[in-house]
């Protein structure tokens, strides 16, 4: 019986790698909660129009694929703080889920990985994401290996999110940039 018992947790150590590779982390309104405590989050989601849709898609120089986005805003009173959008996408073969905050005057503050479904070598650390901080969009900015520094062994990963974090830029502009 103990040798049954030995073979059996021997398998699940084997296994257990490859079933824990994918990892979720937290939502989208617990990872606010904690980076903006005290604050009211508020959810909308907003269809663009076909103008605005152009105009994300110039600034961005590609194809947005949808006019329908969902925003948090962030708020402390009647104040809003920050703007926040959760960005779905494949890397590789497989989504990521990141967060991305921006301040009211058009900087990105947070990102976030919110999930990963990739291999976690392949994940970003904290590190490499406070490069964000700060950024805006403008000219020669959020380009991965240039303004933004590569993952060495996560290359596709660091341009998923780079591309993503301008892509976010984009619409917060169109949306609600120079509004308060």
């Amino acid at each position: 019986m103990a040798k049954n018992y030995f073979g059996r947790l021997l398998l699940v150590l084997l296994l257990l790698p490859f079933f824990t590779q994918a990892k979720q982390f937290k939502t989208p309104e617990k990872a606010l909660a904690e980076i903006y405590p005290n604050a009211q989050i508020e959810v909308r989601s907003i269809v663009l129009s076909k103008e605005q849709q152009e105009e994300v898609q110039r600034l961005l120089g590609v194809k947005l694929d949808t006019r329908l986005v969902s925003w948090y805003l962030v708020r402390r009173g009647k104040e809003v703080i920050a703007y926040a959008y959760v960005d779905t996408h494949v890397v590789r073969t497989k989504p990521e889920v990141v967060l991305y905050t921006i301040t009211p005057e058009g900087r990105l503050d947070v990102v976030e990985v919110l999930a990963f479904q990739e291999p976690l070598e392949y994940m970003p650390d904290e590190e490499w994401l406070k490069v964000f901080k700060g950024k805006e969009l403008a000219p020669g900015t959020l380009r991965h290996r240039r303004d933004i520094p590569n993952i060495t062994g996560a290359t596709i990963t660091a341009r998923a999110i780079s591309d993503n974090a301008r892509k976010v830029l984009a619409i917060w502009q169109v949306l609600f940039g120079g509004k308060r």
